[in-house]
């Protein structure tokens, strides 16, 4: 047996009074509204009635204050997982509006399809993938809540998708608190032309007939979206 859904968690707002581009570093908690976000997403995941057996969360602060309210409610300890943390960023301490005017950062700018001022996409979507499939595994039944940070949790949602990693951050449809829910789901193998299987290696393989693991999304949604409009710090880019 495995977990039945795999729950991301946004966290909730920062307290960031000087408009930091913070990324890892550490000291940004939670502010007020922000903790009143993370008790609105453990209230709609409490409401399901649905088994919360394993609560992952990212090391940073931010990500350990909005998993508490989840936490308090299963009366389950927290395991951290490195996996699911916040990309780099050479901005990282930053102003943005500031950090963009001078020159010397230009460099960093040139490739956004990567991108180039941080970790790539594709090596989030790696590890990201890796954390996903760790939590499924990792019970016997119930749900997994992951609680991580909006460019992981959208580079996941692409991912399974099928779409493409380039995009603007401004569109990201990740808003703090929300919950972007996954499951899994087991197709046939497919069967070549004419209902036979294909001369070859790959025909003595047991992996050729084994049925497919495949990942889906099957809801998202934002409970602190009546506190979005109060926020001053949405997060990252």
């Amino acid at each position: 047996m495995v977990a039945s859904q795999v729950h991301l968690v946004r966290h909730g707002e920062v307290f960031n009074p000087d408009g930091i581009l913070y990324g890892r570093l550490p000291g940004f908690g939670l502010s007020k509204l922000g903790h009143r976000m993370a008790q609105a997403a453990a209230d709609e995941i409490i409401s399901r009635g649905r088994p919360v057996t394993a609560v992952r969360v990212s090391p940073l602060q931010r990500t350990r204050e909005s998993a508490a309210p989840v936490l308090a409610a299963v009366g389950l300890e927290p395991m951290i997982d490195e996996r699911i943390i916040e990309p780099t960023n050479h901005f990282e301490g930053t102003v943005m509006r500031r950090a963009l005017k001078k020159p010397q950062n230009w460099p960093f700018l040139i490739n956004p399809i990567r991108p180039s001022w941080g970790e790539a996409y594709a090596s989030i979507e790696k590890r990201m993938r890796a954390a996903i499939d760790d939590a499924f595994e990792s019970v016997d039944d119930g749900d997994v809540v992951l609680v991580s940070h909006q460019l992981p949790i959208w580079i996941s949602h692409l991912s399974v998708a099928g779409e493409r990693f380039w995009h603007d951050p401004r569109s990201r449809r990740c808003a703090l608190s929300s919950i972007t829910t996954f499951e899994r789901t087991t197709e046939p193998a497919a069967t070549p032309a004419g209902g036979a299987t294909a001369p070859g290696p790959a025909a003595d393989s047991a992996d050729a007939t084994a049925p497919v693991l495949r990942l889906i999304e099957v809801g998202y949604v934002e409970p602190a979206a009546d506190l979005q409009a109060s926020a001053t710090d949405v997060g990252a880019v």
